[in-house]
């Protein structure tokens, strides 16, 4: 597979998971707890994707870099709301779970994508 297959099959699998979690919560009833906990969640999972398209437009490998890290940044955050959602709600636990899951292996495909591009940008400098 080459490279450009790989980039786009991230940018699908950033885009899927973004509208998995924005379909999960238009499914809770929201409340005084739940709603700004479901406002956080989208606003980080869909800034995932949003990030990783930024950075396949990145003006230098520097840029690239940084947008990945926010990309891994995002990813985290995510997953803490994903937390607190299961928390502050009772039916969803399944779902939830499996929407971590996907979470984490996309923290830890950024965190390999920004070691590599430290380490490649630590070789050119």
């Amino acid at each position: 597979m080459n490279q450009f297959s790989n980039k786009c099959d991230l940018e699908e699998r950033t885009a899927k998971f973004g509208e998995a979690i924005i379909k999960l919560c238009r499914t809770i009833k929201d409340d005084v707890i739940v709603k700004p906990i479901i406002g956080q969640l989208v606003r980080s999972a869909t800034s995932i994707g949003a990030n990783y398209m930024e950075a396949n437009g990145a003006s230098s490998k520097k840029d690239f870099a940084n947008k990945i890290f926010i990309c891994k940044k995002e990813t985290q955050e995510t997953k803490h709301w994903l937390r607190m959602l299961a928390a502050s709600t009772m039916d969803k636990g399944d779902e939830i779970r499996k929407l971590w899951r996907e979470c984490q292996e996309l923290t830890l495909i950024f965190q390999k994508i920004a070691s590599s591009t430290r380490q490649t940008l630590k070789i050119n400098t």
